[in-house]
């Protein structure tokens, strides 16, 4: 898998506090550390057909995208940028919990972990269009199937979800509550003879997104080749940003298609919407999501695993929303993607104007 890498190794720069730590012991803020950042420059990024079903085409999105804006790395580069230093400086420095700056895959990415983050922000109400593309009266998904995902949404961020209490005791301590929430402001319906729009954004062009800086726009459209949904990272063009779910996999009642059918879908993209990576990185053991209390891992699980999985000589974190599980099996984000979502809310982050 090829990835694109600026030419220097590493980027470290010196942050210095306008107050001393709580010890007393440094103003300066550790270095921020980008060697190990890359995004993909081709299609092998792992998102692996099983059953006919491809799980996420996020990262195939991503590819596309960067060959269509080449300053779109650079855009991507400085919110990594951001994020770790904000995690840097929510920590007290870079840290998993466990007394060293090293994330899932080696780096020292200053990914955060376990205790939570501190800013100013308070919970985010993210205020969400829907907009209902469809050819026949299934994919016209009703009202209290658009409510069912939005309640999903909430209970899957704020951690109220029911199935929380299956987290093994390893995991546990690490479950979040991202204090990000979700509102459906609007629900746009038009009908249209496509019978499948694929991965293109055509459903984009037809049907622009609403004010794209202020609120989340998800497409709900048959996408076709067996793709249950993709989304947009932060700093990707604004006339397409947002998330799109095939209808069958979008909530939990109505027209769902198990095992994807308790709306875990939609968490999944929008994690990738508010800047989370998949669980095990797109890559094998050497790659990193970005978060420092997510194990490694070397490939993305499927069904329900039994726990505990073991990958790169850790437990996995399969139930984590970040990977391919069935929706009856992943029930968590954990406090350092928690910290790495809030980043890009903080003053200059790409979605800072949600939180205001």
């Amino acid at each position: 898998m090829k990835k694109m890498m600026l030419s220097f190794a590493a980027l470290a720069l010196i942050f210095t506090s306008c107050e001393s730590e709580p010890n007393g012991t440094s103003q300066e803020q550790n270095q921020i550390d980008m060697s190990d950042f890359f995004v993909h420059t081709d299609s092998d990024n792992g998102e692996n057909e099983r059953n006919g079903i491809v799980a996420c085409h996020t990262m195939t999105n991503l590819n596309r995208l960067l060959e269509e804006d080449p300053k779109l790395y650079q855009k991507m580069y400085d919110i990594e940028y951001q994020s770790r230093a904000f995690a840097a400086n929510a920590k007290g420095g870079p840290g998993n919990g466990n007394g060293n700056g090293n994330g899932n895959g080696g780096g020292n990415t200053g990914g955060g972990g376990g205790g939570g983050t501190t800013d100013n922000l308070g919970v985010i109400t993210i205020p969400v269009y829907v907009h209902v593309i469809y050819s026949n009266s299934q994919q016209n998904i009703s009202s209290t199937q658009i409510n069912s995902q939005i309640s999903v949404l909430n209970q899957d961020f704020r951690g109220t979800n029911n199935d929380a209490n299956q987290v093994p005791n390893e995991f546990a301590g690490l479950v979040a509550d991202s204090e990000i929430q979700f509102s459906l402001a609007g629900t746009f319906r038009y009908p249209d003879s496509r019978s499948s729009w694929g991965t293109n954004d055509a459903m984009k062009a037809a049907y622009p997104p609403i004010t794209p800086d202020t609120h989340l726009n998800i497409w709900v459209c048959n996408i076709g080749g067996g793709i249950l949904g993709y989304a947009q990272f932060p700093g990707g063009p604004s006339a397409t940003d947002g998330v799109v779910v095939s209808p069958q996999y979008f909530g939990n009642t109505g027209y769902v298609a198990a095992p994807f059918d308790e709306g875990r879908t939609t968490t999944h993209e929008v994690g990738h919407y508010l800047n989370l990576r998949h669980i095990w990185g797109d890559g094998r053991c050497n790659r990193d999501d970005y978060v420092a209390d997510t194990p490694t891992s070397d490939g993305p699980n499927y069904g329900c695993p039994s726990y505990p999985t073991v990958n790169c000589r850790s437990n996995d974190m399969t139930m984590n929303y970040m990977d391919y599980v069935d929706d009856a099996c992943m029930y968590m984000f954990s406090e350092g993607q928690k910290t790495r979502m809030r980043s890009i809310f903080q003053s200059g982050g790409p979605r800072a104007a949600m939180a205001n």
